[in-house]
């Protein structure tokens, strides 16, 4: 299990250096920024995004391992792409100071994860239910949001993906996600660690970054 472990972290790291990389190089580049955010090129990136998310959830015990990998590395450059703004919105030392919080965070929590003696498989329904009313709060934000309502949501959306990045690890630990191959197991379990720790960054981003 410590292998499969060692490669969910490798690929982690693959997604989350071509994620940042492709949002500086866009956001550096005024033609391509202006290009990115034209018409309705964003919100089609968007849908994109959340396309490959969810076919990679539903399809991965039957996809193979090179589909499942380009899938994965297919996400990381569209995130990469929709999150070009956050260098424009913050500083660029906020954006760093932040992601070393995230880290931070996002170890402490996934090594309680890996540790711990409790069964957080039965967290899983719970966090899915805090995501639900999460994205929910959402919807209802585009009609009745305020600054104090949106810091709220990032407060409450960094406790759910906390939670889920211990529930992920653990769950790749006791491989709990089914997946007899170890190579798609291992990208697959780097995907749901790789929206866990995004989801924290944004969300502390949004509570703690300094706008420029």
């Amino acid at each position: 299990m410590e292998r499969v472990l060692s490669k969910v972290f490798m690929w982690l790291f693959i997604g989350l250096a071509i994620t940042f990389g492709v949002a500086y190089t866009v956001s550096t580049n005024e033609v391509l920024l202006l290009e990115l955010f034209a018409g309705g090129k964003y919100l089609i990136l968007c849908l994109a995004e959340i396309g490959v998310a969810i076919f990679l959830g539903v399809r991965i015990r039957k996809m193979s391992k090179m589909t499942a990998t380009i899938c994965y590395l297919l996400y990381s450059i569209l995130t990469g792409l929709t999150l070009s703004s956050i260098f424009i919105v913050y500083s660029l030392t906020s954006i760093v100071y932040v992601f070393a919080i995230a880290a931070i965070l996002f170890l402490l929590f996934g090594l309680f994860g890996y540790f711990t003696k409790l069964d957080l498989s039965k967290w899983g329904t719970y966090l899915l239910m805090g995501l639900l009313a999460l994205l929910l709060s959402y919807i209802v934000s585009l009609f009745v949001g305020n600054e104090t309502f949106n810091l709220a949501q990032a407060a409450i959306g960094i406790v759910i993906f906390l939670g889920f990045t211990s529930y992920d690890i653990h769950v790749i630990k006791r491989n709990l996600y089914g997946i007899d191959d170890e190579d798609k197991q291992a990208v697959y379990g780097a995907f749901q660690l790789y929206l866990d720790f995004i989801n924290i960054f944004i969300d502390l981003l949004r509570l703690f970054g300094k706008r420029d």
